[in-house]
């Protein structure tokens, strides 16, 4: 690892060294008091503000390509990607904060749109745009934008939800088909034709909102970069339990699986910006589904469950009865993605 390479960036095993054997290391105060921080590795740091309530608080920079993209733009991924870090930790939003660079030449038009569509999703949540910042790159020196968040949220202590709460017998849940957002990136890059896919890009607050009205979720990850394979194994590793999930139960559109097919691609590895997965009590998981199908998701699944077997590892059954271990990505799939 001498040098920095675009799967660094990928979400995948080769992130995660760089970030476990490299930087984390030269941090000897990884959490305030009381809170979560660099040592639970979750999708927002949380701190203790008093006995009863939380802050949590994530931050992210968005470099996708291209900026434009059918089902949204890089003002509403960066948007809805910082909410939804808050959100699967049970946070409600309050605040959002933004730094944009742009190269010198971009059109003013453009950017105003990139804007407004971040506005538009911060106002439908009523989270308040506090601050932020405004750089410009001389030209050949960036691309085009980069827009860096930062997201505040409040969580109730008794409603805080982590990465490593996954009980055995418990379901797990997608509120959608996985990949959507990966694919259009991917087929926009190669030049394919989306025809009429498009990205998954949106909020998911109030998915937890509504599942939460029904039981205490255990666990909850959105799966951007990586997917859902990622995302699995990380929910499988840090609760320290088995996962299976099963294949015919996965909802991939058949856009998708064409799209995927071309490249070589699993589409289990591709990122989802609308997605979450949920591990709740069995018992509270068909009505959770059936709820989220009345409310537009109609492809809400029960994807799998959680078993003490195998743990850290994730086992897909496929449609034909065989079984096969889900690993981590490895290797940039496809490079700015989000």
């Amino acid at each position: 690892m001498s040098i920095i390479t675009l799967a660094h960036g990928s979400g995948g095993l080769e992130y995660r060294e760089l970030l476990e054997k490299i930087l984390f290391p030269k941090v000897k105060l990884k959490a305030t008091p009381g809170g979560r921080g660099l040592d639970f590795e979750e999708d927002s740091a949380i701190i203790r503000l008093d006995s009863n309530r939380l802050i949590a608080v994530t931050s992210d920079s968005y470099t996708v390509k291209p900026i434009f993209f059918p089902g949204g733009d890089i003002g509403k991924l960066a948007a809805c990607g910082t909410i939804n870090d808050l959100a699967v930790m049970g946070a409600k939003p309050l605040a959002f904060l933004d730094t944009i660079v742009v190269r010198e030449g971009f059109r003013i038009r453009d950017l105003e749109r990139i804007f407004k569509s971040m506005i538009t999703v911060l106002e439908k949540y009523s989270i308040s745009l506090i601050g932020g910042d405004l750089k410009v790159m001389p030209k050949g020196s960036l691309e085009d934008i980069i827009i860096t968040t930062m997201g505040i949220g409040v969580v109730e202590r008794g409603k805080l939800i982590t990465n490593d709460g996954l009980k055995p017998g418990d379901v797990l849940i997608i509120n959608g088909g996985v990949g959507e957002h990966g694919a259009v990136i991917l087929a926009m890059q190669l030049g394919i034709d989306v025809g009429r896919l498009k990205s998954d890009c949106s909020s998911i607050l109030d998915v937890v909102e509504l599942a939460s009205k029904y039981c205490k979720i255990h666990a909850a990850k959105d799966p951007t970069r990586g997917g859902l394979a990622m995302a699995l194994n990380e929910l499988a590793e840090k609760s320290k339990v088995g996962i299976i999930v099963y294949e015919d139960r996965i909802p991939v559109r058949e856009e998708v699986e064409a799209i995927c097919e071309m490249a070589g691609i699993d589409p289990l590895a591709l990122a989802c910006e609308g997605r979450v997965i949920l591990g709740v009590p069995r018992e509270y998981a068909e009505n959770i589904v059936e709820e989220l199908r009345g409310k537009g998701y109609k492809d809400a699944s029960i994807i799998g469950e959680v078993t003490r077997e195998n743990p850290g590892r994730v086992i897909l059954e496929t449609s034909i009865g065989s079984h096969r271990l889900i690993l981590p990505p490895t290797g940039e799939l496809v490079p700015r993605i989000c």
